[in-house]
């Protein structure tokens, strides 16, 4: 069972991606932190950076592509931290980007009959709370989620869910 998961995991992942990057026209890290963005404008650097898995050195890198791209603008701030916040042609892009990633995967799950999504939804809150439990940072595992569809209806996202229990266990 494992392997499965596994080999479905990377497929998975092959699918949304090439639809990501090629939305993008950036790297998957660039396309995450236009995502991330999109939702939380005027992070520094360094914490756009930690949310997409990279080091203050790698995430400055990046952020030069994407500005130099036209996606995204720099902005001083009170303290040292520089903001980063998206332009017009970045909202565009991140918008871009959900509809890549969301499409490839809408295609995946037609093949599923409306019982067994409900089945494997149910299924894949359980394994993201696990991923939560394990990874433990909501925004790093939320990187290039599109969170108005995570909560849409009376859905409830599982790694915010994860994450309130954990806070609530650990004080």
């Amino acid at each position: 069972m494992e392997n499965l998961l596994g080999a479905l995991a990377l497929s998975v992942t092959d699918l949304a991606l090439a639809g990501v990057t090629a939305a993008a026209g950036t790297s998957t890290s660039g396309a995450a932190a236009l995502v991330v963005l999109s939702t939380a404008p005027g992070l520094s650097v360094t914490e756009l950076g930690r949310r997409v898995g990279l080091s203050q050195p790698a995430a400055a890198r990046m952020v030069d592509a994407l500005q130099r791209a036209g996606l995204v603008e720099r902005h001083d701030t009170p303290t040292r931290a520089v903001a980063v916040e998206l332009t017009r042609d970045g909202t565009a892009a991140a918008e871009h980007i959900l509809g890549a990633r969301g499409g490839r995967l809408t295609d995946l799950t037609r093949s599923l009959e409306p019982a067994e999504r409900v089945v494997l939804a149910g299924l894949l809150d359980k394994l993201l709370a696990g991923v939560y439990q394990q990874v433990r940072d909501a925004e790093r595992v939320c990187r290039l989620c599109d969170r108005a569809a995570c909560i849409a209806g009376d859905q409830v996202c599982p790694i915010g869910a994860a994450y309130r229990k954990a806070a609530g266990d650990d004080g």
